[in-house]
């Protein structure tokens, strides 16, 4: 009496008697949305992998990973930390490098050949009496000379250190490595003598002099470099830290339309308004799929290196957006841990034309106060489209949320014989998705009708697009609109008529 999964069992070969039964799954398939908090940023560290996105998930979890903040431009640390203070705690952090990054390296001295090849081994592999291999450091040998290279490259590996004494069994060697911040790594009971020591290694560099543009865009062929090792992350925001070099502008739109990240731009530092109206018209950037920022830069305050520091404001957008759901919108929202910023420092505040030229020019700036009250909030809250049906944060987020979700969820359909009952399953998968999102206030209209549409049927699948192996749904979801301008309009005076209807139930 064989139990198997539907669609397992050939029927029209069964030919002995017996009872057959198929497990079936429910004939309604749930769509789990897509997470759109994932925050990916490029930039360079004093540790850590490089070209490698690196899940990071606090800012403790980010220094282990790749050491602390660093007073200087293009510091990931720095982008991170004004994030976490917008409630981000999702990062794909992408470390970047010149080419001129070093690993930190030092010597332990052994009694023989034997027995540097012994300590060597046991640092790189580890057996079961040790901690294991390390992540701190890569041993190798020279006759009697046992090499500890930095697992990576970088000016924190000069703070590691090996000290080299007596193994806990007799006639054995114990090699304890050290970072600060992190647990010491213990190498117990090795068969092999060496000299009694403490090393710290020496030479590491972070290889973050030259930063560009260019290699905070990398290259998109394996192995992958910058901005492109985020393919494939499902990361839904993503920025090149100070990245604020024009000529990259296009390369993120492209990147960001291929992936659904929402790339999130900025120009100089101490920019002009006329300026960098001129520099997004030269570009000729005009995408839902990109948002620049205007080069107003921010004031940081930095306990780790103590000191203010003026920053991107890149950090405080797109840790505010990741921690926002994606029907909303940066605009009017408080951003936390702005000191000031360059305009607001000088007691300035932006005019009335300032903003419409930024406005028309799809520019979103920091500003204080903001239409909710004294605080530091994104003004716009629009990406660079010149379409002011798609150029709001909610449409960029919303539609690649759905999009990227329907792809991820929908290949299941793929291989099945297309017959009305499949239809109608694909149909309301589709649907029971949007419901959700309308119960969960992600969707809807002013009108409080049912705000989407899922068309899979005959009327749009005729056999002769079937017959070819096709099979289409045409869904049609209206988001929620974000209340931009609201209108007053207020009458007073002496010779005002004021009449009331009574609402009261007869």
């Amino acid at each position: 009496m064989p139990v198997v999964q539907a669609g397992s069992i050939n029927t029209t070969a069964l030919i002995i008697p017996d009872v057959y039964v198929q497990i079936v799954p429910p004939s309604v398939t749930l769509l789990n949305g897509l997470p759109t908090n994932i925050l990916g940023a490029v930039g360079t560290a004093t540790w850590g992998p490089v070209n490698s996105p690196t899940t990071v998930g606090s800012m403790a979890d980010y220094a282990a990973k790749f050491g602390a903040i660093q007073a200087r431009k293009y510091d990931l640390g720095t982008f991170i930390a004004a994030a976490v203070l917008q409630g981000a705690n999702n990062f794909r952090c992408v470390r970047v490098t010149d080419g001129t990054d070093v690993a930190a390296s030092g010597t332990i001295t052994a009694a023989s050949a034997a027995a540097a090849t012994a300590i060597a081994s046991a640092i790189n592999n580890g057996t079961s009496v040790m901690r294991g291999a390390s992540g701190l450091v890569v041993a190798s040998t020279s006759t009697t000379t046992v090499t500890l290279t930095g697992k990576y490259t970088g000016t924190l590996g000069n703070s590691i250190q090996a000290t080299v004494a007596p193994g806990t069994a007799a006639s054995t060697t114990k090699v304890t490595i050290a970072l600060p911040g992190q647990n010491p790594e213990v190498f117990d009971n090795i068969a092999a003598s060496a000299t009694a020591s403490t090393v710290t290694l020496t030479g590491g560099t972070d290889g973050a002099t030259t930063i560009t543009g260019s290699v905070l865009i990398g290259q998109d062929t394996v192995p992958r470099k910058g901005m492109y090792c985020l393919r494939n992350t499902f990361t839904s925001i993503a920025a090149l830290v100070d990245g604020d070099d024009s000529t990259t502008w296009t390369n993120q739109i492209a990147f960001g339309l291929s992936e659904g990240i929402y790339m999130i731009g900025v120009g100089p530092a101490g920019d002009n308004v006329a300026n960098a109206v001129s520099a997004k018209a030269t570009a000729g950037i005009d995408s839902y799929a990109f948002k620049l920022l205007f080069g107003d830069w921010i004031y940081f305050l930095d306990t780790v290196n103590g000191q203010t520091r003026l920053i991107s404001p890149q950090g405080y957008i797109c840790g505010l957006l990741a921690n926002l759901s994606p029907q909303n919108s940066s605009l009017n929202k408080q951003l936390y841990g702005v000191v000031a910023t360059q305009k607001s420092i000088l007691n300035q505040t932006y005019s009335a034309a300032e903003l419409q030229q930024l406005g028309q020019a799809g520019i979103d700036v920091i500003t204080n106060p903001v239409p909710g009250g004294s605080y530091f909030g994104a003004r716009f809250g629009h990406n660079s489209s010149s379409n002011a049906v798609i150029n709001g944060d909610n449409y960029t987020r919303m539609t690649n949320y759905i999009a990227y979700t329907l792809n991820a969820g929908m290949g299941k359909f793929v291989g099945l014989l297309q017959s009305p009952s499949v239809q109608r399953q694909a149909r309301s998968t589709i649907s029971t998705f949007l419901d959700n999102m309308q119960q969960q206030g992600m969707i809807g209209n002013s009108l409080g009708t049912v705000p989407y549409s899922v068309q899979l049927d005959a009327g749009n699948n005729p056999q002769s697009r079937v017959a070819l192996g096709y099979m289409q749904a045409d869904v049609k979801v209206q988001y929620l609109s974000v209340i931009e301008k609201f209108l007053i309009n207020v009458e007073g005076g002496q010779s005002v008529q004021i009449v009331r209807q009574s609402t009261a139930l007869a």
